[in-house]
């Protein structure tokens, strides 16, 4: 193993949860009175911590989204959850592979520990992470595409960030990964390879992962 560390995105690269939050994210800015379309949830905030919709809102309208915005939203995402979400196809089998061969890993994401918690709770993923290996955008000042989020989980993991890999699946996390002096394997199975061009590697499946990390 060339890394000490691999730190995994979550939405997009362990839970399939985006097609399921850019819908709601889409309709309820709709709702609200900013017409938003899915693509247009993909690309504007996928990967992207909740500040990066209110600040991408009030830069274009000049409008505040309502006080209550992360919670009815996140509501609505947990419903949608306990329905809809599954694992990452390959994402057990690749935690499997690491456990077993004793690499250390953990997930940095953008969403908040409950998103995290409830996701992996939903998909079985919880029984691969203990508290310790979470990491989210609230333990930080700044989330992706700031390197914070990545250098405070390599710098809890004890492990140098020329040491780590990230998988991303999100130009802003790719962007987040370089700052930080890491590299990064780009996830294409939702984004185009071209978005994520500045990633070390890219690949599409899941299965690929355990060869490219060798």
């Amino acid at each position: 193993m060339r890394y000490d560390l691999v730190i995994f995105d979550n939405d997009g690269v362990l839970v399939d949860s985006e097609p399921i939050s850019n819908r709601l994210l889409a309709a309820y800015l709709t709702e609200l009175g900013h017409p938003t379309s899915y693509e247009d949830s993909i690309r504007d905030y996928m990967g992207s911590a909740m500040h990066r919709i209110h600040d991408l809102v009030q830069e274009r309208t000049g409008q505040l989204l309502p006080a209550e915005f992360d919670d009815t939203f996140h509501r609505r995402v947990f419903a949608a959850f306990e329905q809809e979400l599954e694992p990452v196809a390959g994402a057990v089998d690749v935690l499997a592979k690491l456990a077993a061969d004793g690499v250390p890993y953990c997930v940095a994401s953008s969403g908040s520990h409950e998103r995290i918690r409830v996701g992996h709770r939903k998909t079985g993923l919880d029984r691969w992470f203990e508290d310790a290996r979470i990491f989210s955008s609230q333990d930080v000042g700044k989330g992706k595409p700031a390197p914070d989020l990545f250098l405070h989980a390599a710098q809890r993991m004890g492990v140098a960030p020329e040491r780590c890999v990230v998988v991303e699946d999100s130009p802003l996390g790719v962007r987040a990964a370089v700052a930080a002096g890491m590299d990064v394997y780009g996830f294409t199975a939702m984004t185009p390879a071209a978005k994520l061009a500045g990633a070390t590697q890219l690949f599409s499946d899941m299965g690929q992962l355990p060869d490219l990390l060798i």
